[in-house]
Parts: C-alpha cells; sequence; structure tokens
C-alpha cells in the first residue's frame, strides 16, 4: 500500500489563540516571508479540506481573482472536499460534499495518489477529526496581537500528542510554527514481571 497523503491544518493564530476572521487583524502583519510560505505551501498542496463556514468565505471570495503568481488560478481550480450536514449545493470549481462518515471519507481520501490535501481555517472540522488521529501536520502563523474574544483553534475537549518539526520568526513579529503528529510511543511488552528470587535459606 502506498504511503498515505499528508493532511496538513494551516491557520492564521493570534497569541490568545483566536483562529476567527484573520482578514480582520492578519493584513497590517504582512511581510515578503509569509508570502513566500503561503505561495510555497501552495504549490505543493493537491486538494483542500474545509468546513462549510471556511468554505462559504472562499467561494464567496475566490471566484474571479487573478494575480501575477497565479496563486488564485490554482486555488480557484484544485479540489475542494467540504465537510458539511447542510450544504447541499457546492457552486465554487471543482468542490465536492463529503458525504457519509466523516473520519472514514478522510481516511479515503488520504489513501488516494496526490500530495498534501490541505485544511485552511475550519477549527470545527479540525476538533472533529482530532480524536481519530488523522492530522499530519498543524501549520500555524501565530501572530502578535491578542484579541480576547473570539473562536479558538482548540477548545477543553481537545487532544493531541504533537512533536514541535519547524519554527521561524518573520519581520513583522509572525512566527511560522510547524508540529507534526507525535509517533506513538512503543507498545510495552505485556505479561508478568518475573518475580524476584528468595533468599537461599541453606
Amino acid at each position: 500500500m502506498p504511503p498515505a497523503r499528508t493532511l496538513a491544518a494551516t491557520l492564521f493564530m493570534t497569541l490568545d489563540g483566536v483562529v476567527e476572521a484573520p482578514d480582520k487583524w492578519s493584513f497590517p502583519f504582512w511581510s515578503d516571508e509569509t508570502g513566500k510560505f503561503k505561495l510555497a505551501e501552495l504549490h505543493a498542496t493537491d486538494a483542500l479540506l474545509l468546513g462549510r463556514v471556511t468554505y462559504e468565505g472562499f467561494a464567496a471570495a475566490w471566484p474571479g481573482r487573478k494575480d501575477p503568481e497565479g496563486f488564485a488560478d490554482r486555488f480557484n481550480s484544485m479540489p475542494k472536499y467540504v465537510a458539511s450536514n447542510t450544504l447541499k449545493k457546492l457552486e465554487w470549481e471543482n468542490s465536492h460534499l463529503i458525504k457519509g462518515d466523516l473520519a472514514a471519507e478522510v481516511s479515503k481520501l488520504k489513501q488516494k495518489p496526490g500530495g498534501d490535501i490541505v485544511i485552511h481555517g475550519s477549527p470545527g472540522l479540525i476538533r472533529s477529526l482530532l480524536p481519530h488521529d488523522l492530522i499530519d501536520e498543524y501549520r500555524l502563523l501565530v501572530y502578535p496581537i491578542v484579541l480576547g474574544h473570539g473562536k479558538r483553534l482548540f477548545d477543553e475537549t481537545s487532544q493531541a500528542r504533537l512533536d514541535l518539526a519547524e519554527t521561524e520568526a518573520f519581520s513583522k513579529g509572525v512566527v511560522k510554527l510547524v508540529y507534526r503528529r507525535a509517533l506513538k510511543a512503543r507498545a510495552k511488552p505485556t505479561g508478568s514481571r518475573p518475580r524476584k528470587a528468595k533468599p537461599s535459606t541453606k
């Protein structure tokens, strides 16, 4: 069986963990480093996995956009898989609704040939996948701002073991952090412990 594709979650995050509406607070901190990181990430991406709210926001904003680097063209044309129980019709180009068991369908998607599958935003979707150990990487751009309110990536039910894989400080105070799913500890051998020898009475 070929190795599974990498499923990565990529998010803009404030210092206090808020990931909601980054268009309202992230732009003053945009830099060439941020642009290069996002462009390189896009070129390694073969498909998007999105929750309903993020999908609807992207579908309203991206069609019709153009840029010299071809970012918008690639973003608009690549396959998009949408996790939603309420959406019935997807208007954005090359969009597909995930039906049935979410974890099972995402697991099947990871086994198909191709490059990275990337989740943009979609904290609810990320939390739904956490218990199933399906997300391989978390790519976080942490911004030097505290909002005090807004949707956060994790909540009190979230649990994960992660290893820090990359870190880089950008020029405007943004820090790139890449965490990867921790390798599970090797199982300890089962069975009874050897008994200590009784002291000789001879």
